[in-house]
């Protein structure tokens, strides 16, 4: 399958943009040799079409494979190696969509455990790997073909277009993982949505277990039972994820401190920012941003997405 035409991009302090102000993007390449390791703000899915080559993470070296799709949360470090006419689709899409239009997702037992649960378990660090059949592959080469497509529009008149297409795309995803699992979940607990919603408003404030469990009306046990039954982790292991997450995009696109941004997710103290920082990403934070603020790929909303990645 050829590689589609590049669409027109801007550039900016070494970042790659696109210039409409799309949240969500899907593109279609062909990669040789080496791409360096890289970073983003936004969540990325790569998704395998044909050719060979080797993912390398935090989580090591990986052979790629026809049907392998890698999801990654934002601020995970990833590249390719030895690629030999490695035919991938990317789609990427902004944590303000994932936030807003996709909130729903929490809720819904597959798109739940795909986007937020399964990436967020501390084994897994911001990463899951799924493979999709034949048919499923297909099906959804048809979606990203058409979110591609929908990448040269107007985002003001085909907004829900690109909204649809993605959510269908995910949709196979999630059933994908969901079969791979063997075994299904119900809805997330209503507390327990309230509860992210909460922690991800107020990053930066000094939570406990007890004051979050408090503003739910329910108690710190049954709290910490319902939501790591839903998210995989207890309430202030997520907060702890978010915080990381937050800290990884400040340090690539801002000029704060390294101490500046251990405030203002909520870390304070400059060492146990550091350890945690560290402990997720495997780097330390003056190393992260080091090696890859010139090797991010940034996701504003007034900005369009990656062509590279």
């Amino acid at each position: 399958m050829p590689a589609m035409e590049e669409p027109p991009v801007g550039t900016a302090k070494g970042l790659l943009y696109f210039t409409d102000g799309s949240l969500a993007y899907a593109g279609h390449y062909v990669h040789q040799g080496h791409h360096p390791v890289h970073t983003h703000s936004f969540m990325e899915i790569a998704v395998v079409t044909g050719g060979k080559g080797t993912h390398r993470s935090l989580g090591g070296r990986r052979n790629l494979e026809f049907g392998e799709v890698i999801l990654l949360r934002p601020g995970v470090w990833h590249g390719y190696e030895d690629c030999q006419s490695l035919d991938l689709y990317n789609c990427c899409f902004s944590t303000e969509l994932l936030h807003r239009e996709l909130a729903w997702t929490r809720e819904d037992p597959m798109l739940g455990y795909l986007l937020w649960t399964a990436p967020n378990s501390m084994q897994r660090r911001g990463m899951l790997t799924t493979r999709l059949g034949a048919q499923a592959l297909k099906a959804s080469v048809v979606h990203l073909d058409a979110l591609d497509r929908l990448g040269r529009q107007s985002v003001d008149r085909h907004r829900g277009d690109i909204i649809g297409r993605l959510t269908l795309f995910l949709s196979h995803l999630a059933r994908a993982v969901a079969e791979q699992r063997g075994s299904g979940s119900g809805p997330a607990h209503p507390a327990v949505v309230q509860a992210m919603r909460l922690l991800e408003a107020r990053l930066a404030h000094r939570w406990t277990l007890t004051e979050l469990a408090g503003e739910l009306h329910l108690s710190p046990r049954y709290l910490v039972r319902i939501f790591k039954t839903t998210t995989g982790l207890p309430p202030m292991a997520y907060l702890a994820q978010h915080r990381v997450e937050t800290a990884a995009s400040l340090l690539l696109h801002t000029d704060q401190s390294v101490t500046q941004i251990g405030q203002a997710v909520g870390w304070a103290d400059q060492n146990y920012f550091a350890r945690r920082f560290k402990a997720h990403y495997g780097l330390s934070a003056t190393t992260y941003r080091q090696r890859f603020t010139h090797n991010a790929i940034g996701l504003r909303p007034s900005a369009r997405v990656p062509v590279r990645s």
